[in-house]
């Protein structure tokens, strides 16, 4: 496989387990070049993720000092790509659960709308938490609310191609988005920025614990972190909108 030399795969990764490593062989197997970001693990996910791939053309391993959140994570590598010249990329999940087999699908929508972030829209099995998909439910009833309609159709599921230009330009606006609420709030800023979404379905895996899934989600704290989010962009709205007719 030729590696592409504007479109890559960005998997931000922090104590993700044994799983990692089956996540990015399998990426490699439908796209090169794939990088990881390690934002300050302390597990044995490195250790295992070289035995498996450290060999594989097209890897790339970035190392954090220390953990900044999916964003940052996300960002340390758009920074990178963007000066060595790639254009766009695809951000998947280090836990497998973001289908690998549609990494290539959503790469050629992204050369066809090359200015649109193509935003993958969640198809769940019945092994999802019912609470957690009630819980997202309300993301997305109040970024329908920011953005003005059903622009995005999915908040919260990472699984997206972004131009790198218009998603580091979106990061530099807010001193946010760089922990859970990465997905969210950089999705509703560039399209605020007039960033086209190009909606794709894509399923979306539950891996329960006993089978290697790890979540970094805390209920409480991060639900609270929604609830900021939220109120942060629906306040910024109002006042755009009165600004605009002012």
């Amino acid at each position: 496989m030729t590696p592409s030399s504007t479109h890559l795969v960005v998997v931000p990764s922090y104590n993700p387990g044994a799983r990692l490593a089956d996540t990015v062989a399998e990426a490699l197997k439908r796209w090169r070049p794939v990088w990881v970001v390690d934002d300050g693990s302390t597990d044995d996910s490195l250790r295992l993720l070289e035995a498996r791939v450290g060999g594989e053309a097209g890897f790339r391993l970035i190392r954090r000092d220390s953990n900044g959140g999916k964003g940052a994570a996300v960002l340390t590598a758009a920074r990178i790509a963007i000066a060595e010249g790639f254009t766009h990329a695809l951000v998947m999940d280090a836990d497998g659960q973001h289908p690998s087999e549609r990494i290539a699908d959503f790469m050629r929508l992204s050369c066809a709308h090359p200015s649109s972030l193509i935003a993958g829209q969640p198809l769940f099995g019945p092994e999802a938490p019912k609470l957690r998909l009630y819980g997202r439910q309300l993301s997305v009833a109040m970024v329908w609310l920011e953005l003005g309609g059903s622009v995005l159709r999915d908040p919260l599921f990472g699984f997206r191609v972004y131009p790198l230009a218009a998603l580091a330009s979106a990061m530099d606006r807010t001193r946010w988005a760089r922990r859970y609420d990465f997905d969210p709030e950089v999705a509703v800023r560039m399209a605020w920025a007039g960033t086209p979404v190009v909606n794709a379905p894509a399923t979306c895996r539950y891996i329960a614990q006993e089978h290697g899934g790890v979540s970094h989600f805390h209920y409480i704290r991060d639900n609270l972190r929604m609830i900021t989010l939220h109120t942060r962009l629906m306040t910024e709205r109002i006042l755009r909108r009165r600004s605009a007719r002012s």
